[in-house]
């Protein structure tokens, strides 16, 4: 037993028992990298997916916010058909860099207050109409009375009979259909 170096024998034996080990949990590690890789990709392509949601919320958010202010000086104005003068100016008013609404026209970049005023006076037709009525507009007839007394607030009553509710939606009627002709 001269000639055997036994802690040879013994290192190559630990060597050979660590290879096979090493090569028995390769598989488990690399499946687990791959398992792992997956799921790292996965929440990328998530992050994305809400990066983008994200920005399609705020550029919405911002049209409806340009959308409202715009329809608010247009009200402000008197703009009767504000969603046709809307449509008309929708195009020309965007958002600067610093968050301000700007008009882009003819004459360049000018404030969103200037350009609908401007556009409402070059346009009034875009305000209501200031005489009812026109060419071949007969005259209008008040609805007749019948000869009966105004009803006011204080005759509105609980409790009050059949007949008199009656006069009341009647003159209620008369009223709202005047007010509605303009009369």
């Amino acid at each position: 037993m001269e000639g055997i170096d036994i802690q040879a024998i013994v290192r190559q034996a630990v060597q050979e028992f660590a290879n096979t080990e090493k090569t028995k949990s390769e598989p488990a590690y690399k499946a687990e990298l791959v398992e792992e890789r997956k799921r790292r990709e996965n929440l990328e392509r998530r992050m994305n997916e809400l990066v983008a949601e994200n920005q399609r919320s705020r550029k919405a958010a911002e049209e409806a916010e340009r959308s409202s202010a715009v329809r608010a000086e247009l009200q402000r104005l008197g703009v009767a058909k504000i969603d046709l003068a809307f449509r008309a100016v929708q195009d020309g008013i965007v958002r600067t860099e610093d968050g301000r609404l700007v008009a882009r026209g003819e004459s360049g970049e000018m404030p969103v207050k200037e350009y609908l005023t401007s556009f409402v006076n070059e346009n009034p037709e875009f305000l209501p109409a200031r005489i009812a009525g026109g060419t071949g507009m007969t005259a209008t007839l008040k609805a007749p009375n019948g000869g009966r007394q105004a009803v006011t607030l204080d005759q509105i009553r609980p409790g009050m009979s059949a007949e008199e509710m009656q006069r009341v939606r009647e003159e209620i009627v008369r009223v709202a259909s005047q007010t509605l002709r303009g009369l």
